[in-house]
């Protein structure tokens, strides 16, 4: 419910921090050309780095794409990717080339680390572009550090969430005015690692700053792009009301593009012209993350957290009512991005929050919305981003609904594996040969949970679903455990029906997404490189090979590349004790492919060898 209060309270849970932290931001901020960072321990337990920003278009828009935007750098962020959909989040190119020659900085590390050591409260702050620095620098922190020091001291097999059982302080970051950062997917990663509650962002009403990366460059010529940036450094005044409020409705038509459609697809939108107008004007990648605070300028601050409700704000907070003159506002929104120590000074000596969390629809919710001059667009606009949410816990609790369907299923197959070892045949050549009831009824099941996880995988694909469903214990549990038992007998299906001869291999181009997705969660959360699980592939491997001995044209060297790669993919596997003695039976398909080979490719695979000559007898049961 929107509610208001006396204090930031279990919202930001940080005001004396933010009092500390605004002067030392625009200090760095001030001070852009001489230092990269300022560095203030304010007392034992807490440290501050203040980030400089920069009054250059150059260190703002990158000339090589549409919006500046880049790829991350993986090494450097590698949680800021979806796991299932495997998209690299994008950011700003020339914010991230400067936060890793921040990296390069002497002593930079050497601080973090002995912050760290120390046990001691980081914070990373700053005012403007140095603001957008502050982020990745806390990302940074918390990938590299945090998840380091996290995995040492537990079982990366308990599937545990970082912010839970920790004995360390995490890092905190707090942005006055910054430019937004990254796309959809980077707040959605961090949504989904729990980090999102670290960040709060502070942004005055009119400050047209944060909403500057809404419009593409091209929008407006580089040398007037520099002219703004040098007009909000020495105020306004620098600048004719003529190219103000042209720079001011550039911005604002782009915003209202970029909000008007995310708005239009929340509400599950049928007209045509949002997508047709998405497809000649480019739309800016760049999405809120984080809490934001909007500071009304009336002593009040607004604290949003849903990221679609902040992009509807960040427009509708800046459009005209009847009594504003447009060059008088747009005046004001350069004015505005120098003000925010005296903006908080005023609205931190009593604070005043509302908290605008759902439901929005409610009573008092509307009186607040009304006070803070909302238009009833807006509203409706605000209502898609909560019933957005909303949703996404329906069909969360919809899919767990069928969880009890999938572990039964998953039990049944179990017990078809067991009745085919107790007959001495593995249950992939079983389900291969498709010769009695048994497989028969197999195939049923599988292709029911085939449905149900399809289900799921395409709910992922397009965000239907909450942020943190992938990193669930209980669904990577049951996704690791329906891949490994299911995946088999989709290959047998697979080769069974000569498939390949229409699509290619199975791993190349047929394998379905229902076991792409929840490999990846297992190797996320065990942090395990791509391919680390892929056990459940071992019989598309085989049958490969067997498909080239078949053929007889494969020159021995190919050969023996594809066999080696099986004998690692099998080593790995008996390291994780994933291998059964039903894949080492006298009539299975591996042993009689691999009794037809010669001595040269038997010498490259000495781990087969060993599991087919005898010790595969001592593996467990498959159940």
């Amino acid at each position: 419910m929107a509610t208001e209060g006396k204090s930031l309270g279990d919202i930001t849970e940080m005001e004396d921090l933010i009092k500390r932290a605004c002067p030392l931001a625009l200090k760095a901020h001030k001070a852009a050309t001489a230092t990269t960072y300022y560095t203030r321990n304010v007392h034992a337990k807490e440290v501050i780095f203040a980030f400089s920003g920069s009054w250059s278009v150059d260190e703002w828009f990158a000339p090589e794409h549409p919006f500046a935007e880049s790829k991350l750098v993986l090494e450097l962020f590698p949680f800021l990717r979806s796991i299932g959909n495997d998209e690299t989040a994008v950011v700003n190119a020339s914010f991230l080339s400067r936060f890793q020659k921040v990296l390069q900085t002497n002593g930079f590390r050497d601080e973090v680390n002995k912050a760290l050591s120390q046990e001691k409260q980081i914070v990373f702050t700053g005012h403007s572009s140095g603001g957008a620095i502050a982020v990745l620098a806390t990302i940074w922190v918390l990938e590299h550090h945090i998840r380091r020091k996290t995995d040492q001291n537990q079982n990366p097999n308990q599937n545990q969430n970082p912010n839970q059982n920790q004995n360390h302080v995490l890092p905190r970051c707090v942005t006055f005015g910054s430019p937004l950062v990254g796309d959809r997917v980077f707040g959605h990663a961090l949504r989904r690692e729990r980090w999102s509650h670290l960040f709060v962002n502070f942004v005055t009403r009119y400050d047209i700053v944060p909403r500057l990366l809404l419009v593409p460059p091209s929008s407006i010529q580089r040398e007037k792009l520099q002219t703004i940036l040098d007009s909000i450094k020495t105020g306004p005044q620098k600048i004719t009301k003529e190219s103000a409020t042209d720079f001011f409705s550039t911005v604002m038509r782009n915003a209202l593009c970029v909000a008007s459609h995310d708005a239009c697809s929340l509400m599950g939108c049928t007209d045509l012209l949002p997508g047709a107008i998405a497809g000649f004007i480019d739309l800016s990648p760049y999405r809120p993350s984080g809490t934001y605070v909007f500071c009304m300028g009336n002593g009040k601050l607004v604290a949003v957290k849903n990221p679609d409700a902040v992009l509807q704000l960040l427009f509708y907070f800046l459009q005209l009512n009847p009594a504003q003159a447009v060059d008088d506002v747009a005046g004001r929104s350069l004015k505005e991005h120098l003000m925010y120590k005296t903006e908080l000074q005023g609205s931190l000596a009593k604070p005043h929050l509302v908290n605008l969390d759902p439901p929005i629809s409610s009573t008092n919710a509307d009186t607040v919305l009304n006070d803070l001059g909302l238009s009833t667009k807006a509203r409706l606009c605000l209502c898609a981003a909560e019933e957005s949410e909303r949703q996404k816990l329906e069909k969360q609790k919809k899919i767990e609904a069928n969880c009890g369907k999938i572990k039964i299923a998953l039990r049944k197959l179990n017990n078809y594996r067991s009745k085919c070892e107790v007959h001495k045949v593995g249950y992939y050549d079983s389900f291969k040969r498709q010769e009695g009831e048994k497989d028969f009824l197999a195939n049923v099941i599988r292709l029911e949970l085939a449905g149900m996880w399809d289900e799921i995988i395409e709910m992922l694909k397009t965000y239907e679903l909450p942020d943190d469903f992938e990193i669930k214990p209980d669904w990577v549990k049951l996704g690791t455990e329906f891949r490994r038992l299911v995946e088999p007998l989709d290959i047998a299906n697979f080769y069974r029906h000569s498939k390949n001869d229409d699509t290619g291999a199975y791993m190349k181009r047929a394998r379905p997404k229902r076991y792409r997705y929840t490999q990846r969660w297992l190797e996320h959360v065990d942090r395990k490189g791509t391919g680390d699980y892929s056990e459940s592939c071992i019989w598309a491997k085989v049958e490969e090979l067997c498909l080239a001995a078949a053929a007889g044209g494969k020159p021995p060297q190919e050969v023996k590349l594809r066999v080696v790669e099986l004998e690692k993919l099998i080593s790995v596997a008996e390291k994780n004790k994933q291998l059964s003695k039903d894949m080492f039976f006298d009539e299975s398909t591996l042993v009689k492919w691999w009794r037809k080979q010669d001595p040269e490719i038997r010498s490259v695979a000495t781990i087969i060898a060993g599991l087919v000559d005898g010790r595969g007898k001592d593996l467990p049961s498959a159940c």
